[in-house]
């Protein structure tokens, strides 16, 4: 551990975990807290090599694990998909597969038989919540939410065009709303609920943040605890984050990656390019702060319910830092002030490679600086682990699975009428309570038209159109180093293993009786 993280944690404890152990629980069964950023970048967390202050984020990796080689799927709503179910979001059609578009997609509909998480956990007597972004097929109390409150706004932080409170449309909010407080706002709401109703069940609660996604808006008192941090060179802000993440034990075998286009070296860019870089960089970190802060008053609640114990919490994000350039929403206006309900900033190329250090690409990319996330999962009820690390490779699919383990909950076997196939993840609660072994299994990913497959610790990778590349993890996380040319058998005996597993997941949403299972099953 890095003497950085550890004074941080002790400043932080000073503050804060006092306060927040807990009673023992009334219930045996575990609760689940999921909290999920967006477009947070893989070294954003101070527990992570970032120089952002993640007090609170950082209290969870160190009462419980982080994982050094978790993946997501590179984009929003295959994240959700697949966390939320337990398979690839091209087995459920919710991203489709390279050349067939109707395989699914942002607008695909899952078979009847990929039913969501809070659905599964319903017949062991759970009360389920969601608080945030969606991005699901069908409404969130359709996927078995008791309640939920679902932002569906993403391009405005201060006032939002379009929310509901379960299911019902709720005003443009007044001044002074923010929608990071917001959706912990409800959280808690939904917690409290929860201990005056049904305080002896075991609760979900998936609470969906929209930090640090564009736009990059931020509260001016949160923006200004950042002026001036990211003035230096971009270049040395990475090395930083670098030196912090092997100090850690996070990355002992990755070298810094070359600056991805459109991003620039830092001597190519012109006086007003590094200003701009630094103020988004400012308003990026005050986004992530806030969301930090957010989750600290959700914990609280859980101390105060007596359930902090007892639950287990998860922080993850749903891809890397976006390298996105584009204007929606409401559009900059004039001089707006960056960062203000009338400016539209992304974090750009410059940002992006800074937030994902030291790994390749960004959001939408499978190199692994696109699916790479933070994951830290705490439990102290269940597990002895207290500022560990797991290196075991992990997918987002996993959480299900292991969430319905760790219920007592076996998977199901049918949905109605429709057989459900075996889980694409896997239960990891032997990795989080012993850190044993996982047998060696592929990983695939496919994302507009991007492909990567992983196999123990070889790599293939793809971007669109162009001839694949081999890495050894091993030895390269960042995939400095392309080995394709020495290991062609390799490379392409996993390309084909790829097109495999593409092909029995497009056979199994067509399979007819599937198919005709019209109504998902609840």
């Amino acid at each position: 551990m890095s003497r950085q993280f550890s004074i941080s944690v002790f400043c932080a404890a000073i503050c804060i975990a006092g306060s927040l152990s807990a009673a023992p629980p009334t219930q045996k069964a575990p609760n689940f807290l999921i909290l999920l950023a967006d477009d947070m970048g893989f070294s954003d967390a101070g527990c992570y090599g970032g120089e952002i202050s993640t007090p609170y984020i950082d209290w969870l990796a160190q009462e419980g694990v982080r994982f050094t080689q978790a993946y997501n799927t590179a984009r929003c709503w295959p994240t959700r998909a697949a966390l939320l179910t337990g398979f690839y979001a091209q087995h459920v059609r919710r991203d489709y597969l390279p050349g067939v578009p109707e395989s699914g997609g942002v607008k695909g509909v899952r078979p009847a038989w990929a039913r969501l998480l809070p659905a599964l956990l319903k017949p062991a007597g759970y009360q389920t919540y969601h608080s945030g972004k969606w991005h699901v097929d069908r409404p969130a109390l359709e996927g078995g939410f008791d309640h939920s409150y679902t932002l569906e706004d993403q391009d405005r932080y201060f006032s939002p065009k379009k929310h509901q409170l379960d299911g019902h449309a709720l005003p443009e909010p007044k001044p002074g709303y923010y929608a990071t407080a917001a959706i912990a706002d409800h959280a808690v709401d939904f917690l409290k609920l929860h201990a005056e109703q049904t305080p002896k069940a075991p609760f979900l609660a998936y609470v969906a943040f929209t930090s640090p996604h564009f736009p990059l808006q931020a509260p001016q008192e949160d923006v200004d605890r950042y002026k001036g941090r990211f003035s230096e060179e971009t270049e040395a802000l990475r090395e930083r984050r670098l030196n912090r993440l092997w100090d850690m034990g996070l990355l002992k075998n990755a070298e810094l990656s070359d600056p991805d286009a459109p991003a620039k070296p830092w001597t190519g860019l012109s006086a007003e390019e590094r200003k701009a870089f630094a103020v988004r960089m400012e308003i990026h970190a005050a986004m992530v702060d806030r969301m930090d802060r957010e989750i600290g008053r959700i914990l609280e609640q859980l101390k105060a319910m007596g359930a902090l114990d007892n639950t287990v919490v998860l922080f993850l994000s749903d891809n890397g830092a976006s390298a996105e350039s584009l204007v929606r929403g409401d559009g900059n206006r004039g001089q707006a002030q960056p960062g203000s309900a009338q400016s539209y900033l992304c974090l750009e190329a410059q940002g992006a490679n800074l937030s994902n250090t030291p790994l390749r690409y960004s959001k939408k990319f499978v190199h692994e600086g696109g699916i790479s996330t933070p994951l830290i999962v705490r439990w102290p009820a269940g597990m002895k682990a207290r500022g560990e690390l797991r290196e075991q490779p992990v997918h987002v699919m996993d959480v299900t699975p292991t969430l319905l383990k760790l219920a007592g909950v076996p998977w199901p076997a049918k949905a109605g009428d429709a057989a459900v196939p075996p889980a694409d993840g896997v239960d990891l609660s032997g990795v989080l309570k012993e850190n044993k072994a996982l047998a060696s299994r592929p990983l695939w990913w496919s994302h507009e038209d991007h492909r990567a497959f992983r196999l123990g610790d070889w790599k293939w990778v793809a971007t669109k159109g162009q001839p694949g590349e081999l890495y050894y993890l091993r030895a390269d996380r960042a995939e400095t180093r392309d080995l394709a040319l020495a290991n062609m058998e390799r490379l392409v005996e996993m390309e084909a293993q790829w097109s495999k597993m593409a092909a029995r997941f497009q056979q199994d949403v067509r399979v007819p009786a599937v198919v005709n299972a019209t109504t998902e099953a609840r």
